[in-house]
């Protein structure tokens, strides 16, 4: 696994929880709502190809 797909939902993170503060900070709830789903659905592309790869390997150790 690269060290890399860690800083960057790191990243994606710290800017959705700043991001998500200032929006509810001006009462913007419902774009503070998107703006986590966004962050959320982003790191889920980035992590279903490992999931994927992870299957595959647990797939084979075994010989299912």
């Amino acid at each position: 696994m690269e060290i890399t797909i860690l800083f960057k939902i790191a990243l994606v993170g710290i800017l959705v929880t700043i991001l998500n503060q200032i929006l509810k900070q001006s009462g913007r709830d419902e774009q503070a709502f998107l703006v986590s789903l966004a962050g959320l659905i982003l790191v889920l592309f980035w992590i279903v190809p490992y999931i994927a790869e992870l299957f595959d390997t647990v797939e084979t150790l075994f010989s299912i």
